[in-house]
């Protein structure tokens, strides 16, 4: 069985396909990362976010960030259009456990539409049969109840509620631990 960072996989079911992004998401995804909405429920850190030059982003994420392991991001784009909605993400990987984290955040215009929910279904596949992995763990704003609702329609159960963390706000969040 293989682990999460021996390749950058493809991945695809009825609605959604998660692979690697290329230069040419780079404007969409920068219209994304622009979109206050969009990042309204999650760290300020996030990878994509910390970078000016993104074609520089990409170069790290597929190197220095996937070598060592820290995390992994694919785009994810609609089956049917090919279209560029988003970014699904492994991280926080504990090789000696078999655990990961997973998060996902999509641009406002795919927005209740489903995908959000067939992403996961589509890490969790992908994690639970064509990796080692046996514990998969997500955590949401306690507001976000969207988020929440996605990962309750992909059997997560939460472990915790309301717990303090540092998502580098001025003050911490509070958040829901997620389990599956």
């Amino acid at each position: 069985m293989k682990k999460l960072f021996d390749e950058i996989p493809y991945l695809e079911n009825d609605t959604v396909i998660l692979k690697e992004l290329t230069v040419q998401d780079l404007p969409e995804l920068k219209k994304m990362i622009a979109d206050p909405e969009v990042y309204r429920y999650l760290p300020t850190f996030l990878f994509e976010a910390q970078y000016e030059d993104l074609e520089e982003m990409l170069r790290e994420l597929y190197g220095k960030c996937f070598r060592e392991k820290e995390s992994l991001i694919l785009g994810i784009y609609t089956r049917e259009e090919h279209c560029f909605c988003g970014l699904a993400e492994f991280y926080s990987f504990k090789d000696t456990i078999h655990k990961t984290c997973i998060g996902y955040r999509l641009r406002r215009e795919f927005w209740g539409r489903g995908i959000a929910t067939k992403t996961v279904s589509l890490m969790l596949e992908y994690l639970y049969t064509q990796t080692d992995t046996e514990i998969v763990t997500a955590s949401t704003m306690i507001e976000n109840k969207a988020s929440a609702r996605v990962l309750e329609k992909n059997g997560f159960i939460k472990t915790a509620s309301s717990v303090p963390e540092d998502w580098s706000y001025d003050q911490p969040v509070l958040a829901d631990k997620w389990f599956r």
